[in-house]
């Protein structure tokens, strides 16, 4: 064994493997593009990652990022009471890190990717306000995949994590179902984040792109309750309105990538190379391209022979 490789155990108890996706359910995932898990954490996992919350909202730190990328999504108190979205959150927090590396996690990812391991793509703590005329809690459709071009994988996908009993009422992820199986209507420039386009713009181009499929545009809220979450497929559209509810709305979004996955260049229409907040953070490859098995940003959460970089 190297001196750069360790062993981890990600084995699972006889209890746990009982929450892992069936066949069925991998099935049902490849033709729906998402799906709404048993209960994998402890109400203490999730009182203990709220409490974390609080400690990063005041502004603790167990560490920073050595330099601020690009497009960074970052919520400060300066703000105010919008819509918060912090990046990197599991590597800023140590317990919040820890309580998300559950192997469980990892292991209902590699079922429903069907990969030999999964690893952390991105962590984004968010927190939705109960105030519902506040244009930035309506999240409009778009796909994750428009995002991560410099990506090779195709099989990346997100656990939207809540930290309670999360329905429509409290403007939950709603997916497109079917959606991650469309093609695409050719000339838009995906590239270009939701947070900066017009959301009636991104509603016509659901609606053209289920035109171009011949399918209809069924949207399907999440029920998630406590403990539990959902997946969706990275080319499932997906959206959230308003929170409607007299609390705040908190969760995690683990954006995770299957072993396979790497760095590729990509080009916006215009010619300007892509440039995702990992590039200029995580280590090179020896062909000196960014490294997305970097285990400081992109530790791995399940692998099959339980032999990890670190």
């Amino acid at each position: 064994m190297s001196s750069d490789t360790v062993s981890i155990s990600f084995a699972l108890t006889e209890t746990e493997r009982a929450l892992l996706p069936s066949d069925e359910d991998v099935q049902w995932y490849a033709e729906h593009g998402w799906y709404l898990t048993r209960k994998l954490f402890t109400d203490d996992e999730i009182d203990a990652v709220v409490a974390e919350t609080e400690r990063f909202y005041q502004g603790d730190r167990d560490r920073a990022l050595p330099l601020r990328p690009p497009n960074l999504a970052y919520w400060t108190q300066a703000d105010g009471p919008v819509q918060r979205h912090n990046d990197y959150i599991m590597y800023e927090s140590d317990i919040i890190g820890e309580i998300l590396r559950k192997p469980l996690l990892g292991a209902v990812a590699a079922r429903l990717a069907e990969a030999d391991e999964i690893r952390v793509w991105q962590s984004t703590l968010i927190y939705k306000p109960p105030r519902p005329d506040e244009p930035t809690n309506r999240v409009p459709w778009h796909m994750d995949r428009h995002y991560w071009q410099t990506c090779s994988s195709e099989r990346m996908l997100t656990a939207f994590i809540p930290f309670h009993d999360c329905d429509e009422e409290m403007g939950t992820i709603t997916m497109v179902d079917g959606s991650h199986l469309w093609s695409e209507v050719p000339g838009d420039d995906s590239t270009r984040h939701f947070a900066h386009r017009d959301r009636w713009e991104l509603e016509q181009l659901l609606s053209a792109n289920a035109a171009y499929n011949n399918a209809e545009v069924h949207k399907i809220p999440m029920v998630i309750p406590k403990g539990h979450l959902s997946f969706h497929h990275c080319k499932t559209y997906h959206g959230s309105g308003p929170n409607l509810s007299d609390r705040p709305r908190r969760a995690v979004s683990l954006h995770m990538q299957d072993g396979a996955n790497h760095y590729r260049p990509y080009q916006r229409p215009n010619g300007d190379p892509v440039v995702y907040n990992h590039d200029v953070l995580v280590r090179r490859t020896s062909d000196d391209y960014p490294d997305y098995s970097d285990p400081r940003y992109c530790p791995v959460l399940w692998r099959a022979d339980s032999l990890v970089d670190c």
